[in-house]
């Protein structure tokens, strides 16, 4: 093998490895956690070094993946809007990032999507209850800016984001839900909340109108803090480019909670 070759063939291993290294699943530790009820629940997190090194509080995300992903892998969660949280966090943004698998057959929250609404339930799903002490587990365990807990979640995820935020309000500093829906009812609960939603105009799957009316009613509960962006013409898809702009999530990393 001559130089040029040894040379062509250490950049391709390189290039490989660094390819691999670059992937959610590289950069995020594989856990399970189970429930007092008896839920099993796979995660993955990121830990940045900065929340290992000295005494920095740093931010958690919170994402909620939709209903095409979930299963057992512990990896298919990570298919959207992970990558580009990842990729931000990277750029400089040190942050704890939660990413939860729902079990097959399972949903974050218990409702068809296709209503026009629902109501929240009193006791959260069997999977909702596992996410909530995963985030209790960590948030004990590591160093968490509480002034800057954010939760984000695509369609089923979206349900998740809307359902844990207006069970615990007090908890978190800011939300992104995208293509989702909650309960009308308790919008009163999100006034103090920075919220920015994001829906399909032509989504098919979960109707535009579950947005519309969480966006209208927090709104006239007396929210000033509730953006929404509603792409015309789109379906149900419009996590990609949400996550893809970065204004967004720098948006969502600049709010923070009064303590």
């Amino acid at each position: 093998m001559t130089l040029s070759q040894n040379h062509a063939t250490a950049a391709a291993s390189l290039l490989a490895a660094c390819s691999f290294a670059a992937t959610p699943a590289s950069q995020m530790t594989a856990k399970t956690y189970t429930s007092p009820e008896g839920q099993t629940i796979a995660y993955r997190i990121h830990v940045p070094p900065a929340a290992t090194n000295g005494n920095a509080r740093v931010p958690l995300v919170l994402f909620f993946h939709g209903a095409g992903e979930r299963g057992n892998d512990n990896a298919a969660q990570l298919i959207h809007g992970v990558p580009a949280i990842l990729d931000f966090i990277a750029e400089g943004h040190p942050a704890i990032l939660i990413a939860p698998q729902c079990p097959a057959g399972m949903m974050w929250v218990d409702t068809p999507w296709h209503l026009m609404s629902h109501t929240m339930s009193q006791t959260p799903s069997r999977t909702m209850q596992a996410v909530i002490g995963i985030l209790d587990r960590e948030q004990a365990a590591l160093p968490v800016d509480t002034a800057r807990v954010y939760v984000t979640g695509i369609s089923m995820g979206g349900y998740g984001t809307w359902d844990l935020l207006q069970r615990f309000p007090e908890r978190f500093a800011a939300a992104m839900p995208v293509c989702g829906g909650g309960d009308t009812n308790l919008a009163a609960r999100l006034v103090n909340i920075p919220i920015h939603a994001v829906h399909g105009g032509s989504d098919g799957v979960v109707p535009v109108f579950r947005s519309r009316s969480m966006v209208e009613g927090t709104r006239a509960a007396g929210g000033k803090q509730v953006t929404y962006v509603e792409h015309e013409g789109a379906g149900h898809n419009v996590w990609t480019r949400t996550y893809a702009d970065r204004q967004n999530l720098e948006w969502l990393f600049n709010q923070k909670k009064a303590r």
